[in-house]
């Protein structure tokens, strides 16, 4: 069966569509089959950056590896069975589909508590939490004492990975692997940043998640998106010389890929990211 990766944060801005990509498109790099799937039906920025990538290719004559993208079927509610959300359906038939041809599948959650987002991090075999640096993001994971800056509980969302991970209990399967990713990290704002760093490592030993440094600030990430293009591709497309930043960029994906830890990877100790 396909490893799953959702990335899921109810918070927009976190950087997912982007994570998803680079994960994404790292592993097909490394050689593996990569299905992929966007559940924010609205904004579709993960569906979109894959389309993105798809033109620019056939336009500039170029062939990289890249995910096979779907979109979720139309289910026609007289298939349904009586109390059967179409939500599930659709999800459940786009993953059935992927999964024969398919390493990995990436599924890309919408900034908000939605059915689909819901059963989506029940399929997590690997959980991906995208966050910025603040405590604005980290009340996505608990609630904080404002004056002593220790954690009062977890929040809603924190309670919604629980429950999937207690269907997959229910069902046999194996754990989610939940990893929080620290997302744009900067230079300034140490004192924030340490306090931040604080109270990750005191949650997660608290509801059991991995924290792992993500991405940090940088403009190569955002101007990417309308080719499709992630930092591991520039040397594909004539950028022979790389700057400071671009270097650093890939190292950071190099790193995320590492620390997921994936079983595919850990199992073929060989599988490396060019």
């Amino acid at each position: 069966m396909a490893h799953i990766i959702v990335v899921g944060n109810e918070k927009g801005g976190s950087g997912k569509s982007t994570t998803s990509m680079h994960v994404a498109t790292a592993l097909c790099r490394m050689g593996f089959r990569v299905g992929a799937l966007d559940l924010d039906l609205r904004q579709k920025s993960f569906g979109r950056y894959i389309e993105n990538r798809l033109a620019y290719l056939e336009r500039a004559g170029l062939t990289l590896p890249s995910p096979d993208y779907r979109e979720l079927p139309e289910i026609d509610a007289a298939l349904l069975q009586p109390g059967e959300n179409p939500f599930d359906r659709r999800l459940s038939e786009a993953v059935s589909a992927l999964e024969p041809v398919s390493d990995f599948i990436v599924i890309d959650c919408p900034g908000s508590h939605t059915r689909l987002s819901q059963i989506a991090h029940s399929l997590a075999d690997t959980l991906i939490t995208p966050m910025n640096d603040s405590f604005v993001d980290f009340d996505l994971l608990a609630h904080v004492d404002a004056e002593s800056g220790k954690v009062k509980g977890p929040s809603i969302y924190s309670e919604m990975v629980w429950n999937a991970r207690q269907l997959r209990a229910q069902a046999g399967l194996k754990p989610i692997d939940w990893i929080v990713l620290r997302n744009r990290l900067g230079a300034q704002q140490m004192i924030n940043k340490k306090k931040v760093g604080t109270a990750l490592e005191d949650l997660s030993r608290r509801i059991g998640f991995r924290v792992v440094p993500g991405f940090s600030e940088r403009v190569i990430f955002r101007e990417l998106f309308p080719r499709g293009l992630t930092v591991m591709d520039l040397k594909d497309t004539g950028v022979d010389q790389l700057n400071l930043s671009n270097i650093g960029a890939r190292q950071e994906v190099r790193d995320l890929i590492r620390e997921l830890r994936l079983p595919a990877i850990e199992q073929n100790p060989g599988t490396a990211l060019a």
